[in-house]
């Protein structure tokens, strides 16, 4: 059974080492080991997660069967009826089955919920499958950002855009 619930701060430890795992299994190829470790303890800290949390930042996580195998985090962007979909990330072994795609909607609906008329996100140029799905979904490239995000790393993302309405 899937199931897909909102995560409080007790949940993040176990967000945390998702994310860990995740990322080791994923993002070797799309950037370097060193700037993966760099940006999981930038990223995923408990006290990150915690004060995103404390500053508006909303928590999904996707469970099967009780057990954590995705979450999704989205809030406030600068504009009032932009939401910005922060994270979302499955287990590898759940992905390609359309659970990205119904937490997604999730965030969709959530981001609604809290008056918005358009869902951002931040994407690496070179998470192809992440894009595809992105824009199987209906979701559009609408910038080209190189973000320095220090000792001496960038991301080099896309900036994608879906209209709510």
């Amino acid at each position: 059974m899937v199931q897909i619930i909102s995560a409080g701060e007790e949940h993040l430890p176990a967000i945390a080492e998702l994310a860990r795992f995740i990322w080791h299994e994923c993002y070797p190829g799309i950037i370097s080991r060193e700037q993966i470790e760099y940006m999981l303890a930038r990223m995923y800290s408990l006290e990150t997660l915690k004060a995103e949390l404390r500053s508006g930042i909303h928590y999904s996580r996707l469970l099967i069967d009780g057990e954590l195998s995705g979450f999704a985090s989205f809030g406030p962007a600068e504009q009032t009826d932009v939401i910005k979909l922060h994270k979302l990330y499955l287990h590898p072994t759940q992905q390609g089955r359309g659970l990205g795609t119904e937490l997604l909607r999730h965030c969709e609906n959530e981001a609604r919920k809290l008056g918005a008329r358009q869902l951002t996100l931040n994407v690496n140029k070179h998470n192809t499958k992440a894009i595809g799905m992105y824009q199987r979904n209906g979701f559009c490239i609408a910038d080209s950002v190189v973000l320095d995000i220090g000792n001496g790393f960038v991301m080099d993302d896309y900036v994608m855009g879906k209209s709510l309405v």
